[in-house]
Formats: structure tokens, sequence, C-alpha cells
């Protein structure tokens, strides 16, 4: 029993005094809400304005009902291939860019990087409101540089059409944050050991076969990590569709997506009055797609490592 108390390790209080304040301050403006938000959306309004419990009939309004189905799987098919550019466009180009600024032979790299990952700090609502400028068809300077080139017979209206605005708003969130897939790739290619390059160039393999055969395979648990944050970004999106395109994301809603959505029902908008049950479970609906994309990515990850533990 002596030797067992001695060789039990002291319990570190050090370590909990300091976890405590962010603990707290991480519960008290994230976990309380969260849960406060679904069990909103388990409960309902009376003609009286008294809270009833509704239980799951939200969501089944939310899905099945005409005055609000129709609205949710647009945003929801919005905010999918709101994604998708983004998974499609963004992250490829990101892992190019940071393959290139990681060569020893370019120079002026660290330039190029800060210019890349510039438009990452700026505000959503400049970002917003100057490319609203830039791409207007009356004081724009897009018509005219494309005039330039002789190129203006190209130029439509992009955010003021229907199938156009969604993706033209997708390509401008690619342009603010590719800076963030570049340095966390550009990063995890800098931790490669020198060993192994060392190892690949003696073997004959350098340049593009380099990257694709030794570099790529060891980068991508930090390319799966930049997917799930690109999901979790992507499906939180509000701040660069409501600077440009307003609460109705038009044209004709179609820009609308889940966080626009949320915005109008919880709040209201213009003559609607604000429902915060739905809203709750709109709310609610964002985090469960969420949890349920970032479980999934855990999942197939223990499974990978437990297929090469065994």
């Amino acid at each position: 029993m002596a030797g067992d108390t001695e060789n039990r390790r002291p319990f570190r209080w050090h370590i909990a005094v300091f976890l405590a304040p962010a603990v707290l301050v991480y519960t008290a403006i994230m976990i309380l809400p969260l849960f406060g938000t679904l069990q909103l959306s388990l409960f309902t309004a009376d003609g009286h304005q008294s809270r009833i419990f509704a239980g799951l009939d939200n969501f089944r309004r939310l899905f099945f009902d005409p005055r609000w189905s129709a609205t949710f799987w647009n945003a929801l098919w919005n905010n999918t291939w709101f994604f998708i550019i983004h998974m499609l466009v963004q992250n490829p180009i990101g892992i190019a860019l940071a393959a290139l600024l990681s060569s020893p032979k370019l120079r002026f790299s660290a330039f190029y990087r800060t210019a890349i990952f510039i438009p990452t700090v700026l505000s959503f609502v400049i970002v917003g409101f100057a490319w609203k400028l830039i791409l207007s068809p009356l004081w724009g300077v897009a018509p005219n540089l494309l005039d330039l080139v002789g190129l203006k017979s190209l130029f439509v209206p992009w955010l003021g059409k229907e199938e156009y605005a969604l993706t033209t708003l997708g390509l401008i969130s690619v342009w603010q944050f590719v800076g963030i897939p570049m340095m966390l790739i550009y990063a995890a290619l800098l931790s490669i050991p020198d060993e192994v390059i060392e190892a690949a160039e003696c073997d004959g393999i350098t340049g593009m076969s380099q990257f694709w055969k030794i570099k790529l395979p060891l980068i991508l648990p930090s390319i799966g990590i930049i997917s799930v944050l690109t999901f979790v970004g992507n499906f939180n999106a509000f701040d660069l569709i409501y600077s440009a395109q307003g609460a109705l994301a038009g044209p004709n809603y179609a820009t609308d997506i889940l966080g626009t959505f949320l915005y109008r029902t919880f709040f209201g908008f213009q003559l609607q009055t604000g429902d915060p049950y739905m809203g709750s479970t709109i709310a609610s609906m964002m985090f469960f797609i969420i949890l349920t994309g970032v479980c999934l990515y855990l999942f197939a990850i223990q499974t990978r490592l437990r297929r090469y533990q065994f």
C-alpha cells in the first residue's frame, strides 16, 4: 500500500486553476446559450404569446410545412453549394500556393504570403461592400477592366442574376479566405523533416513528382483539418451574404443560406415579426448538421488509424 501511494501521481491543481477562467468563459458564452437554444426549439407560443411545450413539432414544421420547408431546403442547398465552391476552389488553390511559396528558389515569398493573407483580416462589411461596388454595372470597375482586354461582352451583373449571384459570392469568399489553407499547408510543408526530402532527392524524386509522391501524403492530416474548418465555417456563414445582399439574400432568395434564414426568422425583418422558437429550431438544425459532419470526419479518421494499427 505504501508503494502504491508513493507511485501515485499527485493531482496537479495548477492545471485546473489555469484552465478554470477559459472553461468558465467558454461555458458562459457558448455551452449555456447552446443548450438554451436547443431547449427553446422544443417550445412554441400560443395566441397569448405564452410558451407551451411543442416537442419536435417545430422540426416537423421546418421540414414539411409549406410555409417553412421551401425556404429551409433552398437555404440548405445554397449553403451546400457555398461549401462545395470552397472545397473545390479555395482549398486546392491554397494547397497549390503553399507548394509554390515553400520552394526555396522562389524570391520574395514572404511578400507574396503577406499579400495573399491580408484579405483574411479584412472586415466582412468592407469586403462585401467593396466587391458590390467593383461588380456594379453602373459605376463598378469590372466592366471597364474587361473592356480594356476586349472582353466586355462577357460582363453581366453577377450579383443581380439569380443563376450567378451565389457562385459569385462564393468566389469572393474564396478570394478573402484562401490565405488560411495556404498558411496551414505551408506550415505543414515546412514541418516535413529534411531527411525525408533529401532521401527522396537521392532516389531521383524531385519537382512535382516529389510533391505528389512524398509531400502530399505527409500533409493529408492537415488537409483533413482544413476540410473540417471549411465545413464548419461555411455552414456558419452569414456576414458576407448579409453585407453584400442584405437580409433578404437577393435576388429572389438566390443567395439565402441558413445564416440569413435564421436571422430573418429569429429577429424578424421589415414587416415580419420575429419567431424565436422557429429561429432556435433553425439554429439547432445548423448545429446538428455541423455536428454530423464533424463526427463523420472523426469516425473516418479513427477507422483509418485502426486499419493502420492492425
